[in-house]
């Protein structure tokens, strides 16, 4: 496959991508920073889905070993006084399943929250099936604190209409966990603010905001990823903790460049830009800064302009005909040469 690219165009990408970039952008503390001890409570546990219309798995209890699934499904029965033989088990419509779910720690008994119900043997598809009642706790030797059941909801963009695909095989379930104890008491020391991603200069940056706007002394950075709050003349620490969630703060954007694999997506933090280089790969030439072109279109040639964005030379490799691959390995190149300074990530 040729690969084209017209001269001149990364030039004009960049003079019109150069407007409608800002090397920083605000943000709220709480959406940047949580408060000491809000950690997330993880529960887990190991239920049954049930209804399935023949897509549950392929459980025999006659041959050999009766499957975890058929003596799941023995247990349960002879809970309710039924006994039942595992070789007399033939089931399709259940499916074994691990239900996983993360809540609040302020969630007190009664509150609901959505659960994530995943099979754990080969069956086809959950569509359709309702979670029995499932205990679930924080570790396999604690004692349950919430229960979740329920139909489980499968998206109609994941909905599969060949029974032989292995589909739908993690579903949610709304609202199905319900919390049955309340968590032991959270610890009341003096209040903190923990950064989502530690980092120096961010943890400054917040400090002035809050000292700025709530008083000086109220805000001292401890380390990168903390920063100690301090209430003024007595002051409530839930009162300063809710006053400092609405602080504004201006943070630099972080260089970084994510690359999606499937489609070749490139998204870049902040206006990032691409220093003088020249990369031969696999039949693709870019060229940053250097000589004027000369005659028409070269094939696989990918001029940029010196110091380009990085969006304009994605631009020009996707334009070029580049696979996400090439287009990752191009940029990968680009750092090690130090003609780019960003983390470059492939997903």
């Amino acid at each position: 496959m040729k690969r084209t690219l017209i001269i001149g165009w990364l030039a004009l990408l960049a003079s019109v991508s150069a407007t409608g970039i800002a090397a920083a952008s605000s943000a709220r503390v709480r959406d940047i920073a949580i408060h000491d001890g809000d950690v997330p409570k993880r529960l887990m546990g190991y239920g049954l889905v049930v209804g399935l219309d023949g897509t549950g798995d392929r459980s025999l209890g006659g041959i050999g070993s009766p499957s975890a699934t058929v003596r799941s499904v023995v247990n349960l029965l002879r809970r309710f006084g039924l006994v039942v033989p595992p070789e007399y088990l033939r089931l399709r419509n259940v499916a074994a399943a691990l239900v996983t779910a993360e809540i609040s720690p302020y969630l007190r008994a009664g509150g609901r929250f959505d659960v994530q119900v995943s099979a754990l043997g080969d069956a086809t598809s959950l569509e359709g099936g309702v979670l029995w009642m499932t205990p679930l706790t924080t570790d396999a030797d604690q004692p349950p604190s919430a229960t979740a059941q329920g139909p489980v909801m499968v998206s109609s963009a994941e909905k599969s209409f060949s029974l032989l695909a292995r589909r739908n095989n993690s579903v949610r379930i709304p609202g199905g966990g319900v919390l049955e104890v309340d968590g032991p008491p959270l610890a009341s020391d003096s209040p903190r603010l923990l950064l989502r991603e530690p980092d120096r200069t961010s943890a400054r940056r917040i400090a002035e905001a809050i000292n700025a706007a709530l008083g000086e002394g109220t805000a001292t950075v401890e380390d990168p990823g903390s920063i100690r709050l301090r209430p003024a003349n007595g002051g409530s620490a839930l009162d300063l903790l809710a006053a400092v969630d609405t602080v504004a703060v201006d943070l630099e954007s972080p260089a970084r460049i994510v690359i999606y694999a499937k489609d070749g997506t490139v998204v870049a933090g902040g206006e990032i830009r691409v220093g003088p280089a020249t990369i031969h790969h696999h039949g693709i030439a870019l060229q940053i800064g250097g000589g004027e072109a000369s005659g028409s279109s070269t094939p696989g040639l990918v001029r940029a302009a010196p110091e380009s964005l990085v969006q304009d030379v994605a631009a020009g490799l996707h334009a070029a005909g580049a696979t996400p691959e090439e287009i990752a390995a191009i940029f990968d190149a680009l750092r090690a040469a130090g003609a780019l300074r960003a983390v470059v990530e492939m997903r």
